[in-house]
């Protein structure tokens, strides 16, 4: 297995600081974020570390260079937007650019993009599966035909307000996934696996790697705090946010010694890669630093 990070901690470095800040803090690979140039309406979104826009060899050989001069590899391009959206201008925006970022890894070798299938919130999960199916088939389609693998997070996108009741992203249990992939079969549709999204699910995070071994794609490192007390309070209904808090590996209910374990037996060799979702470290540069170091420290009991 690869350490990594995920790039969109770092919004104000440009590729070439964040690859030779992963190389000094002693990573093997970033996933790398590629928004569409402008302002995002959410944290963690709208970060452009790669811009797919018309990318070419040109722009792909210069992205190669700093890959080779720093020795740090990309472990896939990442966008994770709400390509179900209701609101179908948004939706098609979202498609557009997903088969951008498909594209743009092919180009550059990379063969993994990383996002959400997304969903209309409001809706259940049996009235958004025709749409999903409509728009994630020929998405996969277009994965295949450019040799690149999607790895679909498992985050419910259900944590403020305007993703209540129902989150925005489809693909949060073992139920969904077995669904989705009964019906988009293909070898190049997997997983970007979380565990900590299913923690405060109340969801084991070990067992579905046995059944799902082979959509393990990529995997991104966070914890997540639970607080018993205020859980105890709100209940489950409320908003996961009044209950539950991102931390840094280490800091939460995620056993990674185990988890890092049966990754090994279950045959996974890929990227591990942090993401920094922790207020505590988030109010400068320097503590964002500070907090993938700490990360990598830690990861570094469980990674050969």
């Amino acid at each position: 297995m690869k350490l990594g990070f995920v790039s969109a901690i770092l919004p104000d470095q440009s590729l070439e600081e964040v690859l030779r800040f992963a190389a000094s803090a002693g990573y093997a690979c970033v996933e790398v974020m590629c928004w569409p140039v402008g302002r995002a309406e959410r944290r963690y979104a709208g970060v452009t570390h790669i811009d797919v826009h018309d990318f070419d060899e040109r722009a792909a050989d210069r992205v190669r260079q700093l890959v080779a001069e720093t020795g740090v590899e990309i472990s896939g391009l990442g966008y994770y937007p709400n390509p179900l959206s209701p609101d179908r201008e948004e939706a098609e925006t979202c498609i557009a650019h997903i088969r951008q970022v498909i594209r743009a890894a092919a180009v550059l070798g990379v063969r993994q993009m990383n996002s959400f299938v997304g969903r209309d919130w409001k809706r259940t999960v049996d009235e958004n599966w025709p749409r999903f199916l409509e728009v994630w088939r020929p998405l996969v389609a277009c994965a295949e035909e450019h040799g690149v693998r999607i790895g679909i997070e498992n985050c419910p996108m259900s944590f403020s307000r305007d993703e209540w009741p129902g989150g925005k992203n489809l693909a949060v249990s073992p139920a969904i996934w077995r669904r989705m992939f009964a019906d988009i079969p293909s070898p190049n549709f997997g997983l970007n696996y979380d565990p900590s999204h299913l923690v405060w699910q109340q969801i084991d995070y070990l067992e579905p790697l046995h059944e799902f071994a082979d959509r393990l794609f990529h995997v991104h490192a966070k914890d997540v705090r639970i607080d018993r007390r205020r859980l105890n309070d709100v209940g489950i209904l409320a908003t996961p946010l009044e209950y539950h808090t991102p931390k840094l590996p280490g800091l939460g209910e995620v056993n990674w010694g185990r988890f890092c374990s049966l990754l090994s037996d279950v045959g996974y060799g890929g990227p591990v890669c942090v993401e920094v979702e922790d207020r505590a470290y988030e109010g400068s540069l320097e503590r964002r630093h500070a907090s993938l170091r700490q990360s990598a420290r830690y990861l570094r009991n469980f990674l050969a």
